[in-house]
């Protein structure tokens, strides 16, 4: 584009700023061309282009967010394109989130899951840019509880049932007690410290029961409630997991 400048640069000379101050205002979702909001500073602009700060505009840091989704069956858990990631859009927000954040691209700029979840399974997961909730969910994931729901065929005895409170050995890691209860005659619930990928159906097939379906309800104190499949929130400030 000849003639064309910087975004920033534009704008630090109509508004009279640094340039610093205008790329905060530009990644902020602050600035429009033509209209449109341009969230980058590199972005390049012709002198005949018009560039205007959108009303209420002002500086502000730009806080870290963690992303809670409820995942579809089917759907991929993972960084890749066509995963849950994917579900991250304005118009899957959950109605009424009240975390005060702007929904922005820089809210992907080190995104990662940190809760995987096997494919076949819905429910909860979180993706986040801070590192105090990934160190908390991976690292010291083995500490935090989370809760399943299973839809499953067959039956248990109360034997068996004690032995599955008792824990499993599963790919190497020892066996450690679990809450395991019937919800239903059908559905059995799982409260247990983040299971290895494929451990709650290998347990259910450990003792004649066939799972059909798998649900996250819930990741240490923080449930899915609220959340209909394929919508997602932000982690509000006060929140802990």
């Amino acid at each position: 584009m000849s003639n064309s400048e910087r975004l920033a640069k534009r704008l630090a000379t109509e508004q009279s700023c640094s340039r610093g101050d205008a790329e905060r205002y530009i990644e902020g979702g602050w600035v429009a061309v033509d209209g449109k909001v341009v969230e980058e500073p590199g972005f390049r602009v012709a002198p005949a282009q018009a560039v205007s700060l959108l009303p209420g505009a002002r500086l502000e840091d730009i806080r870290p967010v963690t992303v809670l989704i409820h995942k579809p069956a089917g759907t991929y858990a993972d960084d890749q394109p066509g995963s849950a990631r994917d579900l991250i859009l304005p118009e899957n927000l959950m109605p009424g989130d009240r975390s005060g954040q702007r929904y922005l691209k820089r809210m992907f700029n080190g995104l990662k899951l940190v809760t995987p979840l096997e494919r076949a399974a819905s429910g909860l997961v979180v993706y986040t840019q801070e590192y105090p909730v990934a160190r908390k969910l991976v690292e010291e994931g083995r500490h935090v509880e989370q809760e399943y729901i299973a839809q499953v065929d067959g039956q248990l005895s109360e034997g068996d049932l004690a032995r599955l409170q008792r824990g499993m050995a599963y790919e190497g890691r020892a066996a450690t007690p679990m809450k395991v209860s019937w919800q239903n005659e059908t559905h059995l619930r799982f409260a247990l410290k983040t299971p290895a990928l494929g451990f709650i159906e290998y347990v259910c097939d450990s003792a004649g029961l066939r799972l059909k379906a798998l649900r996250r309800l819930r990741i240490g104190r923080l449930p899915m409630a609220g959340l209909t499949i394929g919508q997602w929130r932000y982690r509000l400030e006060y929140e802990r997991f």
